[in-house]
């Protein structure tokens, strides 16, 4: 599309770019693509995957710790996808995510009730807390650099949106790659050092994207 037309269409009215989806979702795909190696040699070089790994897969939380972040990833995709073709409206595509840390706080509550009293502190800041959140932000950054690059060869019209959106992608794979070495099963472990992980590339994202992403 010329920018002339693109000016032209914006001027109109918001309307989508016909024959889009099919470009940016290869697009964004070829940043997870280009990004996950990294984060995995991040994983592998620095921190090595957890002893247990087949015995863990067994565990039912062990799984909640990998798909939630997964969850967030699925909904950051199509957020950015959707986002990187002007005249597409997000929707609720966002919900996902929303919905994803909903569900891991809902686990800890009931976990943090059910628990004796003095479990509960153990069970929130594990042996791992000081190093949680900064490495899932570690593992996401390969991830996260890629999908901003491939955003700014596209065309956000909203950029902060497009920006948290390209931090939500990259927060759930790098959270879903750090999982594989994390010992913590806990759910109030998860709502609070996992989220504040993921977390903290969406603010990235929508911090960098109205100064990244403008065209």
């Amino acid at each position: 599309m010329k920018t002339d037309d693109l000016v032209s269409m914006l001027a109109n009215g918001e309307v989508a770019v016909p024959r889009g989806r099919r470009r940016a979702s290869s697009r964004i795909w070829l940043a997870v693509l280009l990004g996950l190696p990294f984060s995995f040699a991040i994983l592998f070089a620095g921190y090595g995957v957890r002893h247990d790994i087949v015995q863990a897969m067994f565990w039912p939380m062990f799984w909640v710790k990998v798909l939630f972040p997964l969850c967030i990833a699925a909904a950051g995709f199509v957020a950015a996808e959707r986002l990187a073709r002007p005249g597409v409206k997000p929707r609720h595509t966002l919900m996902g995510a929303v919905l994803s840390v909903i569900g891991v706080w809902m686990l800890a509550v009931i976990a943090w009730f059910t628990m004796p009293a003095d479990e509960r502190l153990p069970a929130l800041m594990g042996q791992s807390w000081r190093i949680c959140a900064g490495s899932i932000g570690l593992m996401a950054l390969p991830v996260f650099a890629a999908a901003l690059v491939v955003l700014k060869g596209m065309a956000p019209t909203r950029p902060a949106l497009a920006g948290a959106a390209a931090g939500a992608l990259a927060g759930g794979v790098g959270a879903s790659v750090y999982a594989l070495h994390c010992m913590e099963l806990t759910a109030p472990f998860l709502a609070v050092w996992y989220v504040s992980g993921i977390a903290a590339p969406v603010l990235v994202g929508a911090l960098l994207g109205p100064r990244l992403l403008r065209w």
